[in-house]
C-alpha cells in the first residue's frame, strides 16, 4: 500500500478519496453516533443505513441553502 500511494498517480487517488469519502462515514459515525447498527437482518440494516445517509445528505442540501 504504501508503495502505491509514495507514487504521484496513488497520492492524488488518496487525496481524492480523503475528500469525497471518508469526511460522509466520519460525520455518520461521530455526529450521527452510529457505532453500530440497532437492528438485526440485512433488510432492516440497509434500511436503517439508508436513513442516515438521507439525514446526511438533506443536511447537506438545508447548509447549502436549497429551497424547495
Amino acid at each position: 500500500m504504501r508503495q502505491a500511494i509514495d507514487t504521484p498517480r496513488g497520492l492524488a487517488l488518496y487525496c481524492q478519496r480523503m475528500a469525497t469519502v471518508e469526511p460522509v462515514f466520519a460525520n455518520v459515525r461521530f455526529n450521527k453516533r452510529l457505532y453500530r447498527f440497532t437492528l438485526r437482518g440485512r433488510h432492516k440494516v440497509s434500511t436503517q443505513w439508508q436513513l442516515y445517509c438521507l439525514v446526511h445528505n438533506i443536511e447537506k442540501l438545508a447548509r447549502s441553502g436549497y429551497a424547495v
